[in-house]
């Protein structure tokens, strides 16, 4: 499958759900707002969502997709499957004893994650408990990586896309119904979690059992193979997470605000859309394909499959950057000013979203870059770059935090993955591992221009459409639209005039294939 068909595969699925994640996120916001309620059960959430995508989903998969895709590649599907149990069953163990540990010393952990909330005892007390019930979350979010990751070797990205609709719907439609028995909406939507959980990994088994993929549990043990992976995803679990380990940085800092956590999650839903969409899609469809190609000595491809996907990448992601800027406010305005959340609450999420949306384009080619390291088998590079950029963050935090609050929380997690970025760029060209192409350059400058001319015509048009943002429900999302097909359709015309990504010529052949009458 070719990247392009794969990004659109996984980018589809994944667009679908960031569309229920944003119902999902307009419900609570509607219902708890910007509060003491939303503040403990965003940190009850993001506590196994942050172990999933730094040890799971970041190292375990940075170091298992490209030994698994190998052993298919060139061992055949039994050996590759024989070390997929292997690996399933050493995870599992380690996952049920860190999750142990963090449910028994849960109250001691939040000095450490959400020292903010000491001071209001019942904060503290809600957050504890909630997120006591979300950690079984992690035991089968991190089967579904795995299985995951499994699926993506051989080409499989439909089925993987498909599962963070499921939690979505979930954490939608289980509260509705389990509320009579909840104390709170915050206790219903943290057994929504759980449950969420569940159902992705049972859906994921069902897919490996008709591929004939699914894993065996075995009796854990210390393999070659595991020894070699583990090797790997020591130093990957910086390297891959830097970005979740300075969002969490964010969050503990941002505890010391009032709502500056649910501020801050906020700010960073919207600004994960395009995140989810181009960079993991991107980046999850080039990690096999690298690893295929390297182990294969085919190193002319490897390149310009590089390029391709961060041309790819840069033509979707920096016009979204762009807009998000320019259009922060009305964005925010109508997708979470109701209910408990109010005019106030949307000016502290607009000045974070903007502060994440400057480091956008960098979050999505650390995604791009880092599989580059990783189908090398060079997990160390990523994490000492990886330490240092959370050392950048923190100072950047510290300097930031008095000026600008929560929105230097926010500013701070963008520089330093631009910093990150930067230096893993550096260190493969300075490799050989990538070599940027003439056409990579000459599609950056293009693509930078469009996205000007797009900033102006939004810049133009959020002036006339600022007063029907603040109207009924319809009126406002119908302006939004019209505001994201203005700064559509300046894009795209630039880019058709420019020949960006050779779009002229795709039209072309388009309307060339046209029937005539």
């Amino acid at each position: 499958m070719s990247l392009v068909k794969s990004t659109a595969t996984i980018g589809g699925y994944t667009l679908l759900s960031r569309v229920l994640g944003f119902l999902r996120d307009v419900t609570i916001a509607s219902t708890l707002g910007a509060s003491f309620l939303s503040d403990a059960f965003f940190i009850a959430f993001k506590l196994p969502n942050f172990l999933r995508r730094l040890f799971a989903e970041g190292a375990f998969n940075s170091a298992f997709v490209p030994m698994f895709a190998g052993q298919l590649a060139v061992d055949g599907k039994e050996q590759a499957r024989r070390f997929s149990s292997e690996a399933m069953s050493f995870l599992l163990l380690i996952v049920l004893i860190v999750t142990a540990i963090f449910i028994l010393f849960m109250p001691y952990m939040m000095f450490l994650l959400a020292p903010g909330f000491e001071s209001n005892p019942a904060k503290f007390a809600l957050t504890v408990t909630l997120t006591r019930i979300t950690m079984p979350y992690i035991i089968f979010i991190s089967l579904v990586s795995l299985l995951g990751g499994i699926l993506n070797s051989g080409d499989k990205f439909a089925a993987v896309a498909a599962t963070p609709i499921i939690m979505n719907l979930c954490l939608i439609i289980i509260p509705f119904f389990i509320d009579r028995w909840t104390p709170t909406g915050a206790h219903g939507l943290a057994v929504a979690v759980m449950i969420s959980g569940i159902a992705q990994w049972l859906w994921l088994v069902y897919f490996c059992r008709k591929m004939g993929v699914l894993p065996r549990l075995v009796r854990p043990r210390l393999s070659p193979d595991v020894k070699k992976l583990l090797l790997l995803i020591a130093p990957a679990a910086l390297g891959a997470g830097v970005a979740q380990v300075n969002l969490f940085i964010d969050l503990i800092i941002a505890s010391q605000f009032p709502s500056g956590v649910s501020y801050l999650y906020y700010a960073d839903r919207i600004s994960e859309l395009p995140l989810a969409v181009i960079g993991i899609a991107v980046g999850t469809a080039l990690l096999p394909m690298l690893s295929r190609q390297i182990r294969e000595g085919r190193h002319a491809e490897a390149h310009h499959s590089q390029n391709r996907a961060i041309e790819l990448s840069l033509f979707l992601c920096l016009p979204a950057a762009v807009a998000l800027i320019v259009i922060a406010e009305p964005v925010i305005t109508v997708m979470f000013q109701r209910g408990r959340f109010d005019a106030g609450d949307t000016v502290a999420t607009f000045h974070a979203l903007i502060a994440f949306a400057i480091g956008l384009p960098a979050f999505i080619l650390v995604k791009i870059v880092s599989p580059a390291f990783y189908a090398h088998r060079d997990t160390r590079t990523p994490f000492k770059i990886a330490a240092f950029c959370v050392l950048v963050n923190l100072v950047f935090n510290l300097l930031l935090m008095g000026p600008l609050r929560h929105v230097g929380m926010a500013l701070a997690t963008s520089i330093a993955s631009w910093v990150n970025v930067a230096l893993m760029t550096m260190v493969l060209a300075r490799r050989h591992w990538f070599i940027a192409s003439r056409n990579l350059l000459t599609q950056i400058g293009r693509i930078l221009l469009s996205s000007l001319v797009m900033a102006l015509a939004l810049q133009v048009g959020k002036g006339i459409a600022d007063p029907y943002i603040h109207m009924g429900e319809i009126t406002r999302f119908t302006a939004l639209l019209a505001l994201v097909l203005l700064g559509l359709s300046g894009y795209f015309l630039t880019g058709w005039l420019l020949n960006t990504m050779g779009l002229r010529t795709l039209a072309r052949r388009w309307l060339n294939k046209l029937p005539v009458s």
